[in-house]
């Protein structure tokens, strides 16, 4: 099977669904979101709305089939018309909520659902890089998928059936990854980093090569090579796109296989040093270290 770099991103950083819930929200609204930690995503089903960034000059216009991802935990306002008072997230009265969902004056206007992860790992700057506090996403030829996970976690938050709540944080994940995958399909020169190199034809192709095999010795000349470019011109490219050489970026990522293998407290740390392409485990634990800032030891058992 050929690798697939994203699947294995965020199996090493294992998002985790904080909340999945919406809102339908009627007549004029404005709601406040407090600073976040991880990602969050909101992606409209019906209706119209603005939203504005914390120290963001422009506000954003979003229309039913938009998705905005919120990746890096900045205050951020919701509404009808930003010139209305907003009210906090956190005030809305429990009286308004029904299975995941909240209705604010009496609703109809506008429905969103969306979702807030948090990532196990310190490294999600891997994942998310240079991304700008707010993305908007759009992508006609998948609305039809994106509309049938929208409406089937929409039945599921206002339904009763058992398991619900498992279906629902499934039905999260499926829209973040959803979310990845039009920013990789439309994020390329936008900033640097992990994802704007994998949506990049050529750098994206010696990624994935690393990715299939990250034991093999890779040199500079071979990855260039994967990727069909001169050496220079090559390490030049990666660097732009990526925020990190070709080599620092293998380097980052054995260790954080390396990482999630110690955490399961199964394999001695010299095997898995020499699966990763280490020679012996002293010179695995030395770039380890360097990368992780702690010795490959202490993180044996820690699942």
């Amino acid at each position: 099977m050929p690798a697939d770099p994203l699947s294995d991103v965020l199996s090493i950083l294992k998002p985790r669904t904080y909340v999945a819930g919406g809102f339908d929200l009627g007549g004029d609204w404005s709601v406040q979101f407090e600073v976040h930690s991880g990602v969050k995503y909101f992606a409209l089903v019906s209706g119209a709305a603005w939203i504005a960034i914390d120290g963001e000059a422009a506000p954003i216009p979003l229309e039913a089939g938009d998705c905005v991802l919120l990746p890096h935990g900045k205050r951020f306002i919701i509404a009808k018309d930003l010139a209305l008072q907003p009210h906090s997230f956190r005030a809305l009265p429990e009286s308004e909520w029904s299975g995941g969902i909240a209705t604010v004056n009496g609703g109809g206007g506008t429905m969103m659902l969306g979702g807030h992860f948090a990532f196990s790992d310190a490294h999600t700057d891997m994942l998310l890089g240079t991304m700008p506090p707010v993305v908007r996403l759009r992508d006609d030829s998948d609305k039809a998928g994106l509309r049938w996970a929208l409406d089937r976690m929409r039945q599921e938050l206002t339904g009763t059936q058992p398991g619900r709540l498992l279906v629902v944080q499934q039905l999260a994940h499926l829209m973040l990854v959803q979310a990845l995958r039009l920013y990789l399909s439309h994020g390329a020169g936008q900033g640097a980093g992990w994802l704007f190199a994998l949506g990049d034809p050529k750098v994206g192709a010696a990624i994935r090569m690393m990715h299939a095999d990250p034991g093999a010795r890779w040199t500079l000349p071979m990855l260039a090579e994967q990727a069909g470019m001169s050496r220079s011109k090559f390490a030049s490219r990666f660097k732009a796109v990526a925020g990190t050489s070709p080599i620092d970026y293998l380097t980052r990522w054995r260790m954080l296989l390396a990482k999630d293998r110690l955490a399961k407290g199964n394999e001695q740390v010299g095997a898995i040093a020499i699966s990763l392409g280490y020679e012996s485990e002293a010179a695995f634990s030395t770039a380890f270290k360097r990368v992780m800032g702690y010795p490959p030891r202490k993180h044996l058992g820690r699942a």
